[in-house]
């Protein structure tokens, strides 16, 4: 559940960045979730490789907690992404929100 989730956001984000090309702001979030979603399939076949078929039958517990992992990766993603885009400042909105003489 958990890489079913952050391929969604994965998917999203990366169309988001195509259809406004020039926003170079939305490519450092869709690597992100690409990454993440690298990392979950690659959890998957290690955990596939050790419980086999078993892998695919999981108790409701698992997927409701996967899913709980899934969106917290998500909302972290788009947190991290936040500070990012706060410190780089790429329009210069925070510096000019910060250099007005009140």
């Amino acid at each position: 559940m958990t890489l079913l989730i952050t391929i969604f956001a994965a998917v999203i984000s990366t169309v988001s960045w195509y259809c406004v090309r020039s926003d170079k702001k939305l490519g450092f979030l869709s690597l992100m979730y690409w990454g993440a979603s690298l990392m979950w399939l690659v959890d998957a076949f290690v955990e596939y490789i050790g419980d086999g078929a078993g892998y695919f039958e999981p108790e409701l517990s698992d997927i409701i907690n996967d899913a709980f992992l899934g969106l917290s990766v998500v909302a972290l993603g788009l947190v991290i992404w936040t500070i990012y885009l706060l410190i780089k400042d790429p329009d210069g909105k925070v510096k000019e929100l910060l250099s007005k003489k009140k």
